[in-house]
């Protein structure tokens, strides 16, 4: 039989020493506090991803030839901290061998592992959050290692920058820089926000998707759904103005809640990951090289 591929690709692209790209799938829910399911994300994503079209018509390329390969899941979960270690072990794992590294979570809580890996790789990085959340309480329910703590420690050591923040606690602002911050209120009627930011941006950038930055109206299958977000074509646009003017050097995608009774959130995030694969092999820099080396 036949190991599983990225949405079905054939074998030849999906061989580690081959491929550019890694896709590490991470099915933790841990720490979620609303809706729980986030730990089937990455299988929902995966079937969705199967079952997509592989020709990307704006880019008119076919990203998958590039070669992705479909790591093995992080599945430790005996405790946030520990959780956090094995994704930060096996992301710097991959980026030490050169590749485009990407992650499929899972909660935002991934995310601390995943950026401190990059954060260790890339000199001067920006982390750009897309989220509707701020995600910067210092601690959470006992642990540093929360979803509501995806991207307190980035906010100290790496220069980050949030977009679509819709809902947050008071705290919060004590740990939040306004400057880079893009609230979904503010966008909706400022035509240079995505100018703005992008200028704020150092050349090196991860991006980390919470995919309750979209508005529910779009996307409904996640565990926190806020009103007011951002839309596709937008968002593609964004992106897209990102990955043509900065180096992109990885990213991740988190807190798809998969409903059974309702697939179109699945293939919202199977058409994202993909559509920003299209967009770093057609504009990108394509420079991941390391950095540093830094354990």
């Amino acid at each position: 039989m036949s190991k599983k591929t990225y949405a079905g690709i054939p074998e030849k692209y999906s061989r580690l020493d081959d491929a550019k790209v890694v896709l590490i799938p991470v099915p933790y829910d841990g720490t979620s506090t609303w809706q729980k399911g986030a730990d089937k994300g990455p299988e929902a994503f995966l079937h969705a991803s199967e079952n997509m079209e592989l020709f990307d018509i704006e880019t008119r390329t076919e990203p998958y030839r590039k070669g992705v390969y479909l790591a093995p899941s992080v599945t430790e979960n005996s405790s946030p901290e520990k959780m956090v270690e094995a994704v930060y072990r096996t992301t710097k794992n991959y980026i030490k061998q050169d590749k485009f590294v990407t992650l499929f979570g899972g909660e935002h809580s991934i995310s601390i592992g995943t950026i401190k890996a990059f954060n260790e790789s890339f000199d001067n990085l920006t982390v750009l959050q897309i989220d509707a959340h701020a995600d910067l309480r210092p601690e959470y329910d006992g642990t540093k290692c929360n979803h509501a703590c995806a991207v307190f420690e980035a906010s100290k050591t790496t220069n980050l920058i949030q977009v679509g923040i819709r809902s947050m606690d008071i705290e919060e602002l004590d740990h939040m820089d306004e400057n880079q911050t893009y609230f979904a209120h503010d966008i909706i009627s400022d035509d240079d926000w995505m100018e703005d930011s992008i200028h704020q941006m150092t050349d090196n950038v991860f991006i980390t998707i919470d995919l309750d930055a979209f508005d529910p109206s779009i996307l409904p299958a996640t565990g926190t759904p806020e009103p007011g977000g951002l839309l596709w074509y937008e968002t593609l646009d964004y992106l897209k103005q990102i990955f043509k003017k900065k180096n992109v050097v990885g990213f991740d995608i988190v807190e798809l809640c998969p409903n059974p009774n309702e697939k179109s959130s699945d293939f919202l995030a199977a058409k994202l990951y993909y559509k920003m694969l299209a967009y770093k092999f057609k504009y990108g820099t394509n420079q991941n090289t390391v950095e540093n080396e830094n354990d």
